[in-house]
């Protein structure tokens, strides 16, 4: 494997201080009620918002009650545009839409598309499938409301990183079973596809930086603590019986990831499947990369390469 960049090794010395596998269940409510505003410190490590783009906060159904969602449009846009639904990582367990503003305005600003930001309801208080039932019943919602945003339902995308990966993945299979909107594209930014650890990658990257293996079992005993659950595909879509019929796809892995392996799992899977289906495996990067534009040097392509997939699957029909 390619090696680590310096500030890579850093940043994932800071962040192992304050990693989920040491922390109690009370440690963890805590740091879902603290609340991380922008600030110039946070705007240069996350990469603030993209210049050129409009916010606004909404709210839409969730599975038991309303949840909060920001809009995201390009300021000089004209007429409807495509809609991508946007869902946060973090484990299922913390992630807000302030963190996410980066990434949400950026996909907006450069794949020219409104961008909805969904914060579903958080683990360990809401294991699942209470994250996946909110993300759903959410895109029913937005889906509905495409006209008030001037956004194209017919051109309808979900995009996730890590968790939300996962949770873009099971809204794709939940949208097909259930008859919901048509999906035309699913962008799977190093997703968790596996909730029962198939993945040798997790052995293989079990000390890498940002994620460990101790943080991806705790993040999975606090989201599916039933391990019956876990091996059903709206926890873990790599094991659904059928992937046929599912939206194409583009799926971004980190080479030091211990889920990397879940991506490529499911890349092959959607392939055997008939789903068409883009990889990308960046090298020298660890879980989490995209969070971090300006000290992982991968992520600038990264979201290009999304931005631009996003853009080409998406365009009217007529100019395809």
């Amino acid at each position: 494997m390619a090696k680590l960049d310096l500030r890579v090794r850093l940043v994932g010395k800071l962040l192992a201080r304050t990693s989920v596998a040491r922390k109690s269940e009370e440690q963890i409510l805590a740091d879902q009620q603290r609340t991380i505003k922008h600030n110039p410190v946070l705007d240069w490590v996350l990469g603030g918002v993209a210049s050129g783009v409009k916010m606004k906060d909404d709210t839409a159904a969730g599975a038991e009650g309303r949840i909060p969602v920001r809009v995201y449009r390009p300021k000089d846009a004209v007429g409807p545009l495509p809609l991508v639904v946007l869902i946060h990582g973090g484990g299922w367990t913390v992630g807000n839409l302030d963190i996410y503003d980066s990434l949400a305005s950026t996909i907006a600003r450069d794949a020219r598309a409104v961008v909805v930001s969904l914060e579903y309801r958080l683990a360990p208080t809401h294991p699942w499938p209470a994250a996946a039932e909110d993300c759903y019943a959410a895109l029913l919602e937005v889906a509905a409301r495409a006209d008030e945003w001037e956004a194209d339902a017919g051109r309808l995308a979900v995009v996730g990183d890590s968790a939300g990966g996962n949770l873009a993945a099971v809204l794709t299979l939940m949208s097909r079973d259930r008859s919901g909107p048509a999906i035309a594209f699913q962008g799977l930014i190093y997703p968790a596809t596996d909730m029962t650890l198939g993945s040798p990658s997790i052995e293989e990257n079990a000390n890498a930086p940002i994620l460990t293996k101790e943080d991806v079992l705790r993040y999975g005993s606090l989201y599916v603590p039933n391990l019956e659950d876990r091996s059903n595909p709206y926890a873990s879509p790599l094991l659904a019986l059928d992937h046929t019929g599912l939206p194409p796809a583009l799926i971004q892995v980190a080479e030091h990831d211990p889920i990397r392996d879940d991506g490529l799992r499911y890349a092959e899977a959607l392939r055997k499947a008939g789903v068409p289906v883009r990889v990308t495996t960046y090298v020298g990067m660890p879980h989490g990369y995209l969070a971090f534009p300006r000290l992982c040097r991968s992520a600038p392509q990264a979201l290009a390469e999304l931005c631009a997939e996003l853009r080409r699957q998406l365009a009217p029909a007529t100019v395809r």
